[in-house]
């Protein structure tokens, strides 16, 4: 494992509120770093760097585009 590797590197854990930064923004940011901690704190430092081997960052709360999650029925079948 990397000595230098720094788990939350891609993410502004400051308390304070960026002057450019909405109240709604502010509460999202802290609110995403606070289950990010969590989770972090539950597994560990070893098993979050193999599940995140460059860090946490804010790409990881993105909701990915509908025709990135659309399944090919004929691969999976149909529902019954």
């Amino acid at each position: 494992m990397a000595e230098n590797y720094s788990a939350f590197a891609g993410l502004n854990l400051s308390d304070a509120r960026s002057e450019n930064e909405t109240r709604e923004e502010y509460k999202l940011r802290k609110k995403r770093n606070n289950k990010v901690l969590k989770f972090y704190n539950n597994i560990g430092r070893e098993a979050f760097q193999q599940m995140f081997p460059e860090g946490a960052n804010n790409r990881m709360f993105e909701v990915p585009e509908k025709e990135a999650i659309k399944v090919d029925t004929k691969k999976v079948g149909k529902a019954k």
